[in-house]
């Protein structure tokens, strides 16, 4: 491998941003599936292909560039967390002049003093309207496996309730992977609502959850790219593996006739059980079964076919 520098993070390229909402005009509006942008017709034409919906030009609030979108028909897509810590996330306050505050929670980052919001509203100030206090925002870069392009996309959230099960998820999965490998996952948006004060609050929250593995497999360590990409045909195999194997010698032995080991044959060949040995044994068992078939009854007398003489 060749040499990198040491005073830079290499990062892949963003292709992208994965949205629950979009903008009429000025006015913003929440969607119940996903909105895909970027600056590539390609990769929306092609999440469009996947996941429906009509891609379309489009500028963001306060931008002046052009970009491509889709606002899609699916409520859930699937992902890859990739190597590294893939979630940032900040209590942040922006204005047109660009962010205004970013805090971890204790300590406003950018004056250094301590969280402003709380100080002015107590803990429940995240329940303030927006605008006044910061946004609980959390960003999560994940890649889409169906896309083209090997950079990452940008899922971004808003939600006070989906912060503390993303970052629980993603340190869950850390926790296991130590940041090595892929995992992968699909991204939700899961309708919610909450009563407060008297009155019923309906909002989404997008939920990251594991994709074709178990929580075992995903704790167990890093995953190969090649599990990560196929986790169906890989739990199936594992299944298979771990599956108890049937005694089909101990089957075959209460058969009543030939035919009966035979199906037990069968099944042990479907199963992919079939070895030297075992087609050995249930051979034996389907030959003295003949043997004893073609032996005289309890009264001493041989099955015969009767046939009459023209």
């Amino acid at each position: 491998m060749g040499s990198r520098l040491r005073n830079i993070q290499a990062r892949a390229a963003e292709h992208g941003r994965l949205r629950t909402g979009y903008t009429q005009g000025n006015r913003p509006v929440r969607s119940a599936t996903w909105v895909v942008t970027s600056h590539s017709e390609e990769h929306v034409r092609t999440a469009a292909e996947l996941w429906g919906g009509a891609p379309e030009q489009w500028q963001a609030l306060n931008s002046t560039i052009t970009q491509w979108r889709v606002i899609t028909k699916a409520s859930s897509i699937e992902a890859l967390i990739t190597p590294g810590d893939p979630l940032n996330q900040y209590n942040e306050l922006w204005t047109k002049g660009g962010c205004q505050r970013r805090c971890d929670g204790e300590t406003e980052l950018l004056s250094r003093q301590p969280c402003l919001c709380a100080r002015q509203f107590g803990e429940d100030w995240h329940q303030q309207k927006k605008g006044v206090v910061c946004s609980t925002t959390s960003r999560l870069n994940v890649m889409l496996p169906d896309l083209s392009g090997m950079g990452m996309w940008r899922a971004e959230t808003h939600s006070f309730y989906a912060a503390s099960e993303w970052g629980g998820m993603v340190d869950m999965v850390l926790a296991g992977t130590r940041g090595d490998g892929f995992v992968p996952v699909n991204l939700r948006i899961e309708p919610r609502q909450v009563v407060r004060d008297g009155q019923t609050k309906k909002f989404p929250v997008v939920v990251v959850e594991l994709r074709g593995v178990t929580p075992r497999q995903a704790l167990a360590g890093p995953m190969t790219a090649a599990v990560a990409l196929d986790p169906g045909a890989t739990s199936q195999a594992v299944a298979a593996i771990e599956a108890p194997r049937p005694d089909y010698l101990a089957e075959a032995e209460a058969a009543l006739t030939p035919d009966d080991v035979g199906d037990v044959y069968r099944r042990a060949n479907a199963a992919g059980h079939l070895n030297d040995e075992l087609i050995a044994g249930l051979t034996a068992i389907a030959d003295r079964l003949k043997a004893e078939a073609a032996g005289p009854d309890e009264d001493g007398a041989y099955e015969a076919e009767l046939v009459e003489q023209q």
